[in-house]
């Protein structure tokens, strides 16, 4: 039998192709076929995922971090001109500072100068993954430094995320995993506000135009940015429908199945794709843990099987390839 083997990553402890190898190996080892496809919905791993998918070569660049000290980065760059930019690795939680990592200061500079590096290198398409970020500016930031450094000059801009939050709502969903407390994200608030009646295009109301503390609003309303789920965006540069076609089984993961997991990622979406196929295939969720309000959400899978190290992974894909053709509901 042919597994396809597609998890996300295991945030903050394995990326999605240390999870998809560990599986992929029990699933050979076992006697089946693995195919191994890790994947991404926006945030951590995208970068790398696309640049996989689309054979993006790596290009070294130099950005500021979100409290303006320089940092260097990396952008993806295919033959056609595809550009991929991951927020994260200039306008990041996680980036090093020096400085307080205050949530009213971070600021997008950084990564309008990976777009604009992008650009200068010859990119005619810009494809910015939205996961992750340390900002609340709308934007401002990174249209700033796009301007600074010339301009679009005819390139087109696609924001890649897992979320469908609104502009004006993103202080007060995202803030707190930022480190705003209730002052600052009323700070954080009143400046989108500001920033959205003087923006080109008013974003307020606009699904998809929260993301990374509305940096993708931001694009959107100087520069037609289009928006659309990370999810969808990686499955398709990497392929997903035609590995699916040949496949008997899929083995999906990320570290928590959880209430969020059918809210846009990576995981519904594949299930989508599933469905969308017109054909049985058993889905089988390797995880590294279950929450307690999962729910009716657990009837999407044939098994969850939860494995939070590389052993269990294994041996999960073990378990996966020697799964009977009757209890796979193969036919």
């Amino acid at each position: 039998m042919t597994v396809l083997v597609a998890p996300d990553s295991f945030k903050g402890t394995y990326s999605a192709a240390e999870v998809a190898a560990a599986i992929a190996a029990g699933v050979r080892d076992a006697g089946g076929k693995a195919v191994q496809l890790p994947v991404a919905d926006g945030g951590e791993g995208t970068f790398d995922a696309l640049c996989r998918g689309l054979a993006a070569s790596a290009v070294a660049v130099q950005a500021k971090n979100p409290w303006g000290e320089p940092i260097p980065v990396t952008i993806g760059l295919t033959a056609d001109g595809t550009a991929v930019v991951e927020l994260a690795q200039a306008s990041g939680l996680t980036v090093p500072s020096s400085r307080p990592r205050d949530p009213v200061l971070a600021s997008t500079y950084g990564t309008g100068m990976m777009v604009a590096a992008a650009i200068d290198a010859g990119a005619t398409h810009i494809m910015v993954a939205a996961g992750g970020s340390a900002t609340t500016d709308g934007g401002a930031g990174a249209v700033q430094a796009i301007h600074d450094g010339g301009g679009l000059r005819g390139a087109r801009i696609t924001v890649l995320s897992d979320v469908t939050t609104t502009f004006l709502d993103a202080p007060r969903v995202f803030g707190p995993q930022k480190g705003a407390g209730p002052a600052e994200i009323e700070v954080l608030e009143q400046r989108l506000r500001q920033l959205a009646g003087s923006y080109p295009r008013n974003p307020a109301g606009v699904p998809r135009t929260g993301a990374a503390g509305g940096l993708s609003g931001g694009l959107w309303a100087h520069f037609s940015a289009e928006l659309v789920s990370g999810a969808g965006a990686v499955l398709d540069a990497v392929n997903f429908d035609r590995c699916l076609a040949s496949a008997d089984a899929v083995v999906v993961g990320e570290g928590q199945l959880d209430s969020q997991t059918g809210q846009g990622k990576i995981i519904s979406a594949i299930l989508e794709r599933v469905q969308e196929s017109g054909r049985r295939i058993p889905v089988v969720a390797v995880v590294g843990s279950v929450a307690e309000d999962l729910g009716s959400y657990a009837g999407n899978f044939s098994e969850i099987i939860v494995a939070s190290d590389s052993a269990a992974m294994f041996a999960a894909g073990r378990s996966v390839a020697g799964y009977s053709a009757s209890r796979l509901g193969l036919h």
